[in-house]
């Protein structure tokens, strides 16, 4: 049986919704210039005398269509390469590193191929690489005993570089073995920012290989053509005595604006009595020509902790008051600061007249800068838990050292991986 239902026509809602005719707006007011009316139960009070321009509501649509007028933001480099090419370019980019230093970071990435971006933006997009190129098996995922993240080249990553027409060796069985390479990682991270710069740059290992491409082992007849086992020969002073010994850098860099080599320490430990009197002897001979016949402008001391940066500046500043009580005489060497951690290095050079007498003239040849290592960057996390700073990166004058404002700073690096940066910023040097 249906139900029944019961309606009451004359209920107060029923009448209230039937009632279409608005109720007549009156005035009420004991303040001149000022009505209120009333309706659908609304009072709204309006002074008279007033101007007041139309509101025109904004939609939804007509905002989207004023925001269509504004230029679109920059796309990088998928505005001129499609997606699949610049993700090939970026594997390729990061298995040659792989390749070239055996064991590599997320940090490696980010400054080999997304040097022109922010900080976060560079390690954002290496992070994405990464985990795509692991996924893909072409790199394997390890732990060091510090607890530092690190991959290796795989086979197939090989086999991927080989289809490309790059020759390449797997590395996974050397870096499983690996307990603490953070030395080798600082060392090669400098270099990679030196490359950024647009320097030539190589670690101690690829120095040596460089040195010795035409070395003979074992010739008596010509003793210039036996292997090199150092870049520069100095008398390291002593409390024994004066020792002669070769010494080779962690890193090299090799400037074309200034000209010179830039060497570079990566001290990850307190210096020791005999490694102090190797940076001293080291500091006396800047200015002097190396193995390969350049001449050392620079010695960049890259230190873990303030601590050793303490010392590293304790030597220079005991070479300094040293070197600066005496008369500047030919060969003679002073030392001045420049700015925190900066210092310039000047000699006397004889500077033949044209009435023919020879005066000395002041010359700076060379600096030395003592600076952190960026421990800070490889420890900055994307998420909001990211407590670290993001200072040092390549926007700053920083990396892979500092640059005095003498020998002018560095410049914005360009992305490597499309031509329409490379070729503006050879247009910019020019």
């Amino acid at each position: 049986m249906p139900a029944q239902t019961k309606t009451r026509a004359d209920s107060a809602g029923d009448t209230a919704a039937s009632n279409t005719v608005p109720p007549p707006s009156y005035t009420t007011g004991t303040t001149p210039g000022v009505t209120a009316s009333a309706r659908n139960r609304v009072t709204a009070v309006t002074r008279i005398g007033d101007k007041q321009d139309a509101i025109t509501p904004v939609t939804r649509l007509q905002g989207y269509a004023h925001g269509i007028t504004k230029p679109p933001p920059p796309r990088g480099a998928t505005g001129v390469m499609s997606s699949l090419a610049l993700r090939d370019a970026i594997y390729e980019r990061s298995l040659l590193l792989a390749n070239r230093f055996r064991v590599i970071r997320t940090l490696d990435i980010a400054a080999a191929c997304f040097p022109e971006r922010p900080f976060k933006a560079a390690l954002t997009a290496a992070q994405r690489a990464v985990r795509g190129l692991v996924k893909s098996d072409l790199l394997r995922r390890y732990r060091t005993d510090r607890f530092q993240t690190v991959y290796g080249l795989t086979q197939r990553g090989v086999d991927w570089l080989a289809d490309r027409g790059h020759d390449a060796a797997s590395s996974v069985r050397r870096v499983s073995d690996m307990t603490n390479p953070e030395h080798r990682l600082w060392a090669q991270f400098l270099v990679i920012c030196a490359w950024a710069r647009g320097l030539d740059a190589i670690t101690e290992a690829e120095l040596l290989q460089r040195l010795n491409t035409t070395a003979r082992p074992g010739s008596t007849k010509n003793p210039k053509a036996g292997t090199t086992q150092g870049y520069i020969t100095v008398d390291v002073h002593r409390h024994s005595g004066t020792v002669r010994k070769s010494l080779r850098p962690d890193a090299v860099a090799f400037e074309e604006r200034g000209g010179g080599v830039a060497w570079v320490e990566v001290d990850r430990s307190k210096r020791g009595s005999e490694r102090q009197a190797d940076l001293a002897a080291l500091i006396g001979v800047i200015g002097s020509k190396v193995a390969d016949s350049k001449v050392l402008r620079r010695v960049v001391v890259m230190c873990k902790t303030a601590r050793i940066e303490r010392d590293a500046v304790r030597v220079v500043e005991q070479l300094s008051a040293a070197g600066n009580s005496l008369v500047l005489t030919e060969g003679r060497r002073h030392i001045r600061r420049f700015d925190d951690g900066v210092y310039e290095v000047w000699t006397a050079v004889p500077f033949k007249r044209a009435d023919g007498r020879t005066a000395l003239v002041d010359e700076r040849i060379g600096h030395i800068i003592v600076q952190m290592l960026p421990t800070w960057l490889p420890k900055v996390r994307i998420d909001a838990s990211n407590s670290w700073s993001c200072d040092g990166w390549f926007g700053d004058n920083y990396l892979p050292y500092r640059r005095p404002p003498s020998t002018g700073q560095w410049e914005v690096p360009a992305s490597p991986l499309w031509s329409v940066n490379e070729s503006a910023a050879d247009g910019a040097d020019g």
